[in-house]
């Protein structure tokens, strides 16, 4: 059978268990199954794949992905985040859209400590969307910041997802945090900046209001108790990586440690928290490696058909410039976000586009970090972006789904210009990563 017809046979298959709802990990599973029973000679092929699914999982490399998720966890489920929030809100002044501001504030902060799109949009949502609402705030300066800022999470690490990207593509896990840390940062810039000029420009979007003045001892002791111990869990999950003293799952398991520690402190930790933190952590971590182990069986079947073989050498026969083929998968992934979520994307395009883009001799890091960020694009891109579902869920009930679409636009805009950014400055994603002591 031709290779391509086994390619859209896979594609077609996966997209319609996906439309009958069955879970993204079990779709795959299945079909690796059937194509590796078909493929790989009968009862043979099941027994190869199981063998290939316990290899790929008996790794290190994945260990950090549920002490991400852990310290997500802990941080969502006893209350240190919110009054993180607080003590930023105390330092905006009467700055232009100030509650938008905070979005974006508290999101980049969320960002460094849940490593989750969905966890970060849903708690800024519910803490201030009725505050927005009640000062007057358009859904245009209400719900689009909190839309862009529970992406973040995806941008700054620890991200989850990052980590996630970088072992199915074989990238470099304590490399690839250190090169989304600029790029995660240009784009909260970005937001801020968007939201000042608009707030300044439209004012009856995000009316001022009185503020009471808060005496500058008190905004430097919340940020004491309630930023600084942060600041040390970020040093100890990023500054050791980029230092070299820690590996990833090091890095990864003080940063857990420490938020436990953090939160005992603060006399959050009880044994109900505690449930809730476990469960959360094992439900997502079993999901994602149920993923891993289905997409680096689905790249073993496409490298086996000659698919991935064929693809790359078909583009390495088309005459348009690196540039352009970079721009065309970075299309179709923002495409497929706009009605797939970023796990389905991610085991359908990493088998493939990896080994195009070793072929072109791009940096790995740097096609990684624009892949990372037209994920975060779909999933807040109408009409079916998960953040999208996430924001609509939190938000007032008059507020119509049109209203979160609309609210989102500026803000895919505002990554684009980030991509745009990215193509024209390489070095952007490379730098940091080439200063890594080794």
């Amino acid at each position: 059978m031709e290779w391509w017809i086994v390619l859209a046979i896979i594609l077609v298959s996966l997209i319609g268990l996906m439309l009958l709802r069955i879970p993204v990990a079990f779709s795959f599973l299945f079909i690796n199954f059937i194509a590796a029973y078909l493929i790989w000679g009968g009862e043979k092929g099941p027994e190869l794949l199981i063998t290939s699914i316990k290899s790929s999982l008996a790794t290190f490399s994945l260990a950090p992905i549920p002490l991400f998720i852990l310290m997500g966890e802990v941080m969502f489920h006893t209350g240190v985040a919110p009054r993180m929030i607080e003590t930023v809100d105390k330092w905006l002044g009467k700055l232009p859209g100030r509650l938008s501001l905070l979005a974006v504030g508290g999101g980049t902060l969320l960002s460094t400590l849940t490593g989750s799109t969905m966890a970060s949009t849903a708690m800024l949502g519910s803490t201030l969307v009725p505050n927005m609402k009640e000062k007057g705030y358009g859904n245009q300066m209400a719900l689009g910041p909190i839309l862009g800022a529970g992406g973040l999470a995806v941008m700054i690490p620890p991200s989850a997802l990052g980590v996630l990207l970088a072992s199915m593509g074989k990238i470099s896990i304590a490399g690839f945090m250190i090169a989304i840390l600029l790029p995660g940062l240009i784009l909260a810039f970005l937001y801020a900046a968007y939201i000042i000029l608009r707030a300044k420009f439209q004012p009856q979007l995000a009316p001022p209001y009185e503020i009471e003045e808060i005496p500058l001892h008190i905004k430097i002791k919340a940020t004491l108790i309630y930023i600084f111990p942060l600041s040390i869990i970020v040093f100890l999950v990023i500054g050791l990586m980029f230092l070299g003293i820690a590996t990833p799952n090091e890095a990864a398991a003080m940063g857990a440690l420490g938020s436990f520690v953090l939160a005992i402190a603060y006399g959050q930790l009880t044994k109900e928290s505690i449930v809730k933190i476990l469960n959360g952590t094992m439900k997502i971590s079993a999901m994602i490696l149920l993923i891993v182990a289905g997409s680096n069986a689905f790249s073993q079947i496409l490298s086996f058909t000659g698919v991935s073989r064929n693809l790359v050498q078909i583009i390495g026969g088309i005459e348009a410039s690196t540039y352009l083929i970079i721009l065309a998968m970075l299309l179709i992934v923002i495409i497929m976000g706009s009605f797939m979520e970023s796990l389905s994307i991610l085991m359908i395009v990493l088998p493939i586009f990896i080994p195009v883009a070793e072929m072109l001799g791009v940096n790995l890091l740097w096609f990684a970090t624009l892949l990372l960020i037209t994920i975060e694009i779909g999933t807040i891109s109408p009409p079916f972006g998960t953040g999208l579902f996430v924001m609509k869920a939190v938000a007032p009930k008059e507020t119509k789904m049109t209203d979160v679409y609309a609210a989102s636009l500026p803000f895919i805009g505002l990554n684009l210009i980030l991509i745009v950014i990215l193509l024209a400055f390489p070095f952007l994603a490379t730098w940091l990563p080439s200063l890594m002591a080794t």
